[in-house]
This record gives C-alpha cells, structure tokens and sequence, in this order.
C-alpha cells in the first residue's frame, strides 16, 4: 500500500520521541481545543480530549493537504483510585499529587483516536497500564519537586526520567506512561501505510 502522510496532533515530546523511535516520518499540528477534564470517569476525560484533538486537527489538515493523511491524537490521564491527577497547577499542587501516589498503585490511561482520511475511519482505544511508586519521604519529593521535570506531566512525574529511581513496577505498557502506547498505534494503525 502507498505511504500516507502521518500527522501528530501533539505538542509532546514525548509522543514525538515515540513515533520516531519506531521509524515513522510525521508532521506536527498542535490542537488547541483541550479543554478541562468534565468528567470524573478518567477513561471517559482521555477519550473526550483525544477526540477534541482528532477533530479540530481534520478540520485544519482537509484544508492544508490534497493527499491522504493519518492524524493521530492522544491524551493521557493519571488516576488515584477514581480520582483523576492532572498536570499540577503549582509546586504546592505537585506536592499533594506525589504524596497522594506515595506507596501506592495508581493507574494511567492514554487514549488515542485515529482518523485515516483513506479509509475514512475514526478509530479509538484507551490503554491502560498499572503503575505502583515506593514510599517517598519529604526529601524524595523535595528533591524531585526542585527539578522541572513534574510540572508539565499528568500525575506529576515523568516515568522516563529522575521519577525512574522511585518506580517499584508496571503492569502493561511501559510506553502508554509515556504518552503513546506507540505499538498497538503502529499494529493497529499504522503498518501497511507508512515505510518499513
């Protein structure tokens, strides 16, 4: 099948590492329809804002492109039992969010949403992996708060980074952490269309 042009409606690093990680060429368009999280079901906020993501980037790209594209947009959430833990507002909102998952298993939540203007499919899934942290002491979160790495991340953390030394395990997709569950995107979504 011919190659499709690939576009990531992210302004994540993250998610680009990911994507070039596994050999995709993409473009970058930023959406910005992410409203608040209105939802207290944490499956159903990810999917909302993946979704927003999709459809304000396809409006943007039927405009922009005459050949077939593949958007792929994604939102990540962080939750604590039923309660969901954003991107911390402030240092004070970062601690409370470290001492909440202190010791404890939590869950993150990556939704995807996938339009391919080929097959004209709108395509969604939420992952979701198990992560559990070890004990943090006022130093460990001093210590972490007084990086950069916490304020820009759902839950507060960054798995890939110096949040590493305080991880214990995950159950499932250690990429989905990260932002993008870039496999089952790849398998799902993406072989056949883009060069091997």
């Amino acid at each position: 099948m011919n190659s499709i042009k690939i576009i990531l409606a992210s302004a994540s690093p993250r998610r680009s590492e990911l994507l070039t990680q596994i050999g995709v060429k993409f473009e970058i368009m930023i959406s910005d329809k992410e409203t608040d999280i209105d939802s207290s079901n944490p499956v159903k906020a990810c999917e909302k804002q993946a979704m927003q993501k999709a459809l304000d980037i396809e409006e943007k790209a039927a405009l922009k492109y005459k050949e077939d594209y593949i958007i792929i947009a994604a939102d990540t959430i962080v939750a604590l039992e039923d309660t969901i833990l954003g991107k911390p507002k402030d240092k004070e909102d970062a601690r409370l969010m470290l001492e909440r998952i202190s010791g404890k298993k939590h869950k993150v939540y990556t939704a995807v949403c996938v339009f391919n203007s080929r097959l004209k499919t709108h395509k969604s899934f939420v992952e979701e992996t198990a992560v559990e942290v070890a004990e943090l002491s006022k130093e460990d979160i001093d210590f972490y708060l007084s990086k950069d790495e916490a304020y820009d991340k759902a839950g507060a953390y960054a798995i890939q980074g110096l949040f590493s030394r305080y991880i214990v395990g995950i159950e499932g997709d250690y990429y989905n952490v990260m932002g993008l569950p870039v496999g089952r995107v790849y398998r799902e979504h993406l072989a056949g269309f883009v060069g091997e």
